[in-house]
């Protein structure tokens, strides 16, 4: 009878435990501790902490319009921009639809597989910390601006390598490459073609200053600091 007992009482506690963990898993489903966590190489904090303000940042981008340029300047590069620190915490000066400050690490996960290109000054010490606060007073003008999709060289719109170039420029009296002309880049290609039409109609102004990811990318001026590709 005492062997029943016993027996009887571990069925019952046998039972009690599977049903106590079906309840648990039914309103509990996720088990914090059982999730995969990817960590993003590329992402580490020791990575980023070599950006310094006033470095160069480009990443490949997958729009339409980013592919055309791609194929144009014949690079893998289509997007662009510019690291400031602000209260110790980095972003990126970008032209996008407004130009904008965008955190570090939500810039770079913009970019196709997360990659991205840092640049910087091969003179070091051009870009004093006054010469970054001119820089960034610079920015300010264009803070909010329309994107310009049309690649103009006015000041109303900007795109994104010509927004870094002027802030060079403008900012820091350098320049970073010289500018080429609209009819300089490859605009056979089928898709260029398609998207220069899709812009301007038949009048593509061909003879207009333009300056490409690319053209700042392989600046002499300028070295490499942070290549994920």
């Amino acid at each position: 009878m005492k062997k029943f007992k016993y027996i009887f009482a571990g069925v019952t506690l046998i039972i009690s435990f599977c049903f106590a963990l079906y309840i648990t898993k039914q309103f509990f489903p996720n088990d914090p501790f059982s999730k995969t966590t990817v960590e993003n190489p590329k992402l580490k904090d020791t990575l980023l902490d070599k950006i310094k303000a006033g470095d160069l940042i480009f990443q490949t981008s997958e729009s339409s319009q980013c592919e055309a340029v791609r194929i144009a300047t014949n690079s893998k590069f289509s997007h662009c921009g510019i690291v400031y620190i602000l209260d110790g915490k980095r972003f990126v000066f970008e032209a996008v639809q407004p130009v904008k400050l965008t955190p570090l690490d939500e810039w770079i996960q913009h970019g196709k597989d997360q990659d991205f290109l840092v640049k910087r000054l091969k003179d070091t010490t051009a870009l004093t910390p006054t010469t970054i606060e001119k820089m960034e007073i610079y920015s300010r003008n264009f803070l909010n601006s329309d994107y310009d999709s049309y690649f103009g060289w006015s000041d109303d719109k900007m795109y994104c390598s010509e927004l870094i170039w002027k802030i060079y420029k403008n900012g820091a009296g350098i320049e970073l490459c010289p500018l080429q002309k609209l009819k300089d880049f490859n605009l056979t290609d089928s898709k260029v073609k398609a998207k220069l039409k899709e812009r301007y109609g038949n009048n593509i102004p061909l003879e207009e200053a333009v300056v490409a990811p690319s053209n700042i990318v392989d600046s002499k001026l300028l070295k490499t600091v942070i290549d994920t590709y």
